[in-house]
């Protein structure tokens, strides 16, 4: 299974945010859409960061005013990506190794996705669901 097809599923919507803008309005982002992380992105394309509620929470101990700090000043800038035509077990491999939980897919240095470990252990079951099936039906027969 390619990355596509988790996207072919789940959609190519990204929510991003400026680098400029506060912890306080990531916070609301982040609880607005249900999320973990957040593509930062000066122009909604490209990728200038990530940042996930892993550098909230580092921030926020022991900072004070830690809402005013910019989202600049707590993400992630060398980011891992992925491009839709890998094999979804690459990406496992790349999340597993670098313990992170999100990964934007790029194409030509624009963002076209957000794949994350709950996007992969969603295909892994549905594969497997799959192939219990059709083992099922051959032994079944």
């Amino acid at each position: 299974m390619k990355i596509n097809d988790v996207l072919r599923g789940k959609g190519n919507q990204v929510v991003t945010i400026s680098p400029e803008a506060t912890v306080t309005e990531l916070l609301s982002l982040l609880a607005e859409h249900n999320i973990g992380a957040v593509v930062v992105s000066p122009d909604g394309s490209s990728v200038a960061g990530i940042v996930s509620e892993r550098d909230i929470v580092r921030l926020w101990n022991g900072t004070p005013d830690a809402g005013e700090v910019r989202v600049s000043s707590i993400m992630t800038s060398e980011v891992a990506t992925c491009s839709p035509d890998e094999h979804i077990d690459d990406l496992m491999r790349l999340m597993t190794d670098r313990r992170i939980r999100h990964v934007p897919v790029v194409v030509d240095g624009a963002l076209s996705g957000l794949v994350s470990i709950g996007d992969v252990v969603k295909s892994r079951i549905g594969e497997l669901e799959f192939e219990r099936e059709q083992l099922s039906n051959y032994i079944t027969r």
